[in-house]
């Protein structure tokens, strides 16, 4: 069959290949390499924003609860459609503003009634948010300490009109710095997820002047099928990592990967949450067709995302502990 398979087609046959007869690249997966690349994504600025949950999650007809850095917040959208995000204990006795009701684009605590809107009073303050479309954003500057920017570092990405976005929400035991350094280490990926990536080789690792990982990669989409691109790995900010596709199917397609802190769970160890979205797009007629059966597609989008993170959890969680020596019990 793939003598004869026109090279033009996005998806090509693949060879079969045992798994452990791959090139090993721990040679490449230098050490130095990716800690350098991390410590300048750490570097960089993130105006005290951080990603808390998918635009999708946000609705006018009830609020939505987290927790970032340690502080409880509760979202809503308003009358007029507009994120509002404030803290989520209500100022009269400390009720959970999760369990608020939305009327009329007020939070209304239903342990006494008391109602909020976006505009704070009462000892309560809403503090800055920002939806891109995709995702939404908080703005802590106690936490952060950073000066503050007016909005996020948000990527560049496919217009809305043109792309389906997914988000897939994950969370493991480690630090958000786990997570990035996780993503800057392309290498891992033939062999720890075999099931979506093979043919994987980095063509170019960052440097001071172009501060990206390249990537040539071959997605599986079943059985011996798989679809090959170019990407590459950035850092806009200090938690997040964008793959983005430069040349083959799904061109300007992109993974957003951020880490977000939540605090500390109930063993006192730091909780991360990994918020990905993914946002395809391709010139292909059949691509309008998949943007039409969006609620069909996104699901899978989501459990392709997810299956992958499930297996990267380990790995972040895995570095922090020898990082901390939070090792397990023997």
């Amino acid at each position: 069959m793939r003598p004869t398979w026109p090279s033009k087609w996005p998806i090509q046959p693949l060879a079969r290949e045992r798994w452990a007869a791959q090139r090993p690249t721990f040679a490449d997966a230098k050490v130095g390499v990716i800690e350098a690349a991390l410590s300048r994504a750490l570097d960089r600025p993130s105006g005290n924003w951080f990603v808390f949950a998918a635009s999708r999650d946000i609705r006018p007809d009830r609020p939505y609860g987290t927790t970032v850095a340690g502080r409880e917040l509760v979202a809503w959208r308003d009358a007029t459609g507009t994120l509002r995000v404030g803290p989520g204990a209500c100022p009269h006795l400390g009720a959970p503003l999760s369990d608020a009701r939305v009327a009329d684009g007020n939070l209304v605590c239903r342990w006494h009634g008391l109602a909020l809107s976006g505009a704070g009073g009462r000892g309560w303050s809403p503090l800055p948010a920002f939806d891109d479309g995709v995702l939404t954003w908080v703005r802590l500057d106690d936490v952060g300490a950073e000066p503050p920017l007016d909005r996020p570092v948000v990527p560049t990405r496919p217009g809305t009109a043109v792309s389906l976005a997914a988000v897939a929400t994950l969370e493991g035991t480690c630090h958000p710095e786990d997570v990035v350094a996780n993503r800057l280490d392309p290498w891992h990926g033939a062999w720890f997820h075999p099931y979506s990536f093979t043919r994987l080789t980095v063509v170019e690792v960052p440097s001071e002047s172009d501060d990206r990982f390249v990537v040539d990669v071959t997605f599986r989409v079943a059985g011996r099928l798989g679809v090959p691109v170019r990407a590459e790995f950035t850092c806009p900010e200090p938690r997040t990592v964008v793959m983005r596709i430069t040349d083959g199917e799904g061109e300007g397609s992109v993974v957003e990967t951020h880490a977000t802190p939540r605090g500390r769970g109930p063993d006192g160890r730091p909780r991360t949450a990994v918020i990905e979205a993914t946002i395809a797009s391709s010139s292909r007629p059949g691509f309008a067709v998949a943007r039409k059966a969006a609620p069909l597609v996104r699901p899978l989008m989501t459990w392709t995302a997810a299956r992958l993170w499930r297996d990267d959890l380990a790995y972040a969680e895995r570095r922090y502990a020898l990082r901390t020596k939070d090792l397990p019990e023997p």
